[in-house]
């Protein structure tokens, strides 16, 4: 039973580790240090509204044997339109996916230095890391092997890696289990919190995962019965990822009387309740929380290029290659150089959050096209649950705007 169920593991658990950055390690630290338990329930509703966008995503993948871009290229039949709507995913995807490498990348820098130091390489005058450089290896060697196996077993043990390292963190804090079940059903909403709820929906419900993951699946999957074995890939996927998630908000509110601006930060915050074990743990979740984004990241932002632009999507093909490899390239410099990158990694969870509903606006018209998915379209109740989470993502886009521009 166990064996048929690892044999039918799916692209779930890389969605799950491509959410799972230092990104979602830094905006769950200060949601907890700031907030205590009270944005829980912030982040419930976000692993809820993942796994309704993601199961969307899986079966539009497995139906048409096509990503989310090459569907929204060839279904959008003005040519303007069709032109704003690629250039805006490229944009927001590619563009937002090289900010984002140099942060993974630097994220799990940070949790290596902790355990072995921080080396570096002179060339020249130019001081290189020498650990952003390792991670950036490791992750070009997976990427261009080109193979999906190789590619899932690697992921899914950091991620188990990384869920474990985070679990047991949150374990050893002993959280009062009464005030978080009340921070998990109990909403609170602060002018103070509204940025910081923004950007914990941004770092669950991204945007890029929604491309990822129509890709992704018809790499393991091809035909339409498979459809249960991709639900139930997403939903344990999402629903465990989320718990990681969960974990850092309540082991960041156990802190007291510190100061803690980063990821790096809450393991020397945690340190007077089990000393040196902290950093020990911590420092193995954000390194395998950081590689695991780092090897996502350029391959979400190939996915989506190759899609809007009507290239090969195979990832053995040179556009695909070239695209992933220029991501990967940026992310190394950025983050070898000392480019610093938190400020830039929350601003863009931010950008996610109002990204959201552009993207998920235009999956929800997808999948109720018959052209595309046959019987197989969203019935009445997932529209209900779509539309319920386009509002939200709306409502709080729109909050956040406003709280930006101080105007609430």
């Amino acid at each position: 039973m166990i064996r048929n169920w690892f044999k039918n593991i799916g692209p779930g658990p890389l969605v799950a580790a491509a959410f799972i950055g230092p990104g979602t390690v830094t905006v769950c630290t200060l949601a907890g240090v700031n907030f205590g338990f009270a944005l829980l329930w912030a982040m419930l509703l976000s692993i809820l509204a993942t796994v309704v966008l993601q199961e969307m995503s899986a079966r539009l993948g497995i139906v048409s044997q096509k990503g989310l871009s090459e569907v929204i290229r060839t279904e959008i039949s003005n040519p303007i339109l069709r032109t704003l709507a690629i250039l805006l995913i490229l944009a927001a995807i590619v563009v937002g996916n090289a900010a984002y490498e140099a942060g993974n990348i630097s994220g799990s820098v940070l949790g290596l230095e902790t355990l072995i130091g921080n080396p570096t390489l002179q060339i020249g005058a130019l001081k290189l890391n020498a650990l952003s450089l390792s991670i950036g290896v490791i992750a070009f060697v997976i990427l261009y092997l080109g193979n999906y196996k190789i590619l899932e077993r690697a992921l899914i043990s950091l991620v188990i890696v990384m869920s474990v390292a985070f679990l047991v963190t949150a374990i050893l804090t002993k959280p009062d289990l009464g005030l978080v079940l009340e921070g998990l059903f109990v909403p609170k909403v602060s002018s103070e919190s509204i940025l910081t709820i923004i950007a914990l929906v941004g770092t669950t419900v991204v945007p890029y995962n929604l491309f990822l993951h129509a890709s992704l699946v018809k790499e393991k999957w091809t035909q339409t019965s498979d459809l249960k074995f991709a639900r139930k890939d997403t939903i344990i996927a999402v629903v465990l990822g989320g718990v990681v998630s969960m974990c850092i908000i309540i082991s960041a509110a156990a802190i007291k009387d510190a100061q803690v601006d980063n990821a790096a930060d809450l393991a020397k915050g945690l340190e007077p309740f089990f000393g040196n074990y902290a950093s020990y743990f911590l420092s193995v979740g954000l390194f395998a929380a950081g590689i695991t984004s780092a090897i996502t990241a350029p391959l979400a932002a190939a996915y989506v290029a190759t899609g809007c632009l009507g290239w090969d999507s195979q990832m053995t093909s040179k556009g695909f290659k070239a695209v992933w490899m220029f991501i990967l390239v940026l992310g190394v410099l950025f983050s070898s150089i000392g480019f610093k990158s938190i400020e830039i990694i929350q601003f863009a969870q931010v950008a996610n959050g109002l990204l959201l509903p552009i993207i998920a606006g235009f999956l929800l018209w997808i999948m109720n096209k018959s052209a595309v998915l046959g019987k197989y379209k969203n019935t009445a109740i997932q529209n209900v649950f779509g539309i319920l989470i386009l509002a939200i993502a709306l409502f709080l886009g729109a909050k956040s705007i406003l709280k930006v521009f101080e105007l609430i």
